[in-house]
């Protein structure tokens, strides 16, 4: 076979808090699929993508997808199912607000709104002392440095050839997902000792397929796919769902800072979604191959749309959702099985 012989598989994952968990169900029922079309009934996501990229929640299930097992650790750790988890049961505790930390923030005015312990926990106990370089495929997690003022990426295809790109996979999971006015930056040091403050990579780029799409233009995964273009690439990229709500005139045109915080974070993450999904549909459109990128924005149908409602209610709300959506793009979610198992 000749080199880029086989399609180069991408999958992107959103940010969105607690909503992480529609598109994790959404891989459950894919790779529940894969299971069944490939007749391998230990298949695992992991085993058909050669890259996956996340912001934020889409960050920490990307991490999970790719840690290997403690048993063998050429083989992932966790199924689709078992990673969702994290979310069902700890999404309470990661979003819970203690009497006096509700005092001591003003509601997430004047410090952050949680405190990151549950969330340290939880990614501990799921990733221990992991680095990014014994992750068993490529990824691309979102970040911003706000020191130096620019976007910070944790590759852990990077990491395996310079120390300087290698973090602890859980430092990484904490980093791409401290939202600002949520969680307190994260601090984290590489392996050289180099030390960063970062906070949520959803602050610029939400939607982290058009990083995922220039990160494999440039990198040889194996001899079948070397620094593939467009067309030699399938993407299969997830949303986290949420409303667009409608901000009205006559009430939004006296705002202040105050009252713009939750709005603005809502504007800029659904428009920079948006936006990185048009430009991709136009690149597969120009290379005349639209079937090799599928954007699933999944729907809120009982749900709460707010990022960080872990109330047990919710939770449950977003599971069944999560359940629904999946059973809505079957048939897109067969087709894009089949093109997985194809060009494994």
């Amino acid at each position: 076979m000749s080199s880029n012989s086989k399609l180069t598989r991408i999958l992107s994952l959103d940010g969105g808090g607690i909503r992480g968990i529609l598109p994790g169900q959404i891989l459950v029922a894919l790779e529940k699929k894969l299971q069944s079309l490939d007749k391998n009934p230990k298949a695992r996501i992991a085993d058909y993508f050669d890259l996956i990229a996340g912001t934020s929640t889409g960050g920490i299930l990307t991490c999970l997808y790719l840690c290997p097992s403690d048993t063998d650790p050429t083989k992932p750790g966790f199924s689709a199912e078992k990673a969702v988890e994290l979310y069902l049961d700890r999404g309470d505790e990661i979003f819970d607000v203690s009497f006096w930390q509700k005092i001591r923030s003003a509601g997430g005015l004047t410090d952050e709104k949680y405190s990151a312990k549950e969330l340290e926990e939880a990614l501990v106990d799921f990733m221990g002392e992991l680095k990014l370089s014994e992750l068993l495929k490529p990824c691309l997690i979102t970040s911003y440095d706000i020191k130096n003022r620019k976007g910070h990426f944790f590759r852990s295809h990077k990491a395996k050839i310079d120390k300087g790109y290698n973090f602890k996979v859980r430092e990484a999971a904490r980093a791409t997902s401290a939202a600002p006015t949520y969680f307190e930056v994260a601090r984290v040091k590489s392996e050289d000792n180099r030390v960063y403050p970062l906070i949520d990579g959803g602050v610029f780029v939400n939607n982290p397929t058009l990083c995922a799409y220039s990160e494999a233009r440039n990198w040889k995964f194996d001899e079948f796919r070397d620094s593939p273009k467009a067309a030699n690439m399938m993407i299969l990229s997830l949303g986290t769902g949420g409303q667009h709500k409608k901000y009205e005139y006559k009430k939004a045109k006296d705002w202040g800072a105050v009252q713009w915080i939750v709005p603005i974070i809502d504007i800029m993450m659904a428009g920079v979604a948006d936006t990185v999904d048009y430009q991709l549909k136009q690149i597969y459109d120009a290379v005349g191959k639209p079937d090799q990128y599928l954007r699933l924005s999944p729907e809120l149908f009982t749900a709460d749309s707010a990022m960080d409602n872990g109330s047990a209610e919710n939770l449950e709300a977003l599971r069944k959702d999560g359940e629904k959506n999946a059973k809505n793009f079957d048939k897109k979610l067969t087709a894009f099985a089949k093109m997985l198992i194809a060009n494994k």
